[in-house]
């Protein structure tokens, strides 16, 4: 996972996760399944746990032994299996009592693919350009996680072409209809209880989450832009790149990134 470990082992790429979320949550499925099965709106305590939680399955995926690999999967697995239920009314093309389950391989794909594209786009904005055949890379190493989660790898989308056409089919085929349910979770993630206490860093995550979306998400969402607010975004982008050349990879990876790459050499 060479062109992953890179991406995903920069700490400010997470800011793109805010941007996924919204993606997902605005197919009903999956604003259901986790109105339904989430301590969203459960308080501060909650949230900071629900992120850790997250952030370490991400870095388990992804820099961890197989051993750790195979144990965070199976702990995703086992969540998702807990994860099923209907939908109490219609919404768009899902009629009220379709059944949705956070194992659906369909629903996975969604997740999977939001996520990619938003780890790359966020990854661009804060860090550096890749080449084409690096974001294809980072693509297929993404995609080759997906057995291990219950999806085949041949059915996620193995380039940036791919990823892009995934989404723009997904975008036209009336499937994502950003409901009432979507914009409360929606509030919950962009303004978290105590969510003050981290100022510029929850400043810069609402910025990134609103700016990086989709134009006709961010609308349904009624979540004000401007040129302004773009401006902003892009001066921010400018001057984190500029400043992560000055700090030391042990300031602005994660821990397990460095971990990964002590390791080999222990081992040798």
């Amino acid at each position: 996972m060479v062109i992953a470990q890179r991406v995903n082992g920069e700490a400010v790429v997470v800011l793109g996760w805010g941007r996924a979320i919204l993606m997902q949550v605005a197919h009903p499925l999956v604003a259901a399944a986790i109105a339904q099965h989430s301590d969203f709106e459960a308080g501060a305590v909650a949230y900071v746990r629900r992120m850790r939680r997250t952030i370490a399955a991400m870095l388990s995926l992804t820099f961890g032994t197989e051993p750790e690999v195979r144990r965070a999967a199976a702990q995703i697995n086992a969540i998702h299996a807990r994860v099923h239920g209907r939908l109490s009314a219609t919404v768009g093309p899902f009629c009220a009592g379709t059944r949705y389950s956070a194992a659906d391989p369909a629903l996975l794909t969604w997740v999977h693919t939001t996520l990619v594209d938003s780890q790359l786009r966020t990854y661009r904005l804060f860090v550096g350009t890749l080449t084409t055949d690096e974001e294809d890379q980072y693509c297929a190493e993404a995609a080759a996680v997906g057995p291990l989660l219950n999806v085949p790898a041949s059915a996620l989308p193995q380039t940036a072409a791919a990823v892009a056409g995934y989404l723009d089919d997904m975008h036209a085929s009336g499937k994502l209809v950003v409901t009432d349910t979507a914009r409360t979770l929606a509030v919950a993630l962009l303004a978290p209880p105590g969510g003050r206490l981290a100022g510029p860093a929850m400043a810069l995550g609402r910025l990134t989450t609103t700016g990086l979306l989709p134009a006709e998400l961010r609308s349904a969402y009624r979540l004000p832009w401007s040129d302004r607010r773009e401006r902003a975004l892009r001066y921010s982008g400018l001057v984190l790149r500029r400043v992560r050349r000055l700090v030391p990879p042990g300031l602005r990876e994660w821990p397990a990134a460095r971990r990964a790459r002590v390791r080999p050499r222990l081992e040798g």
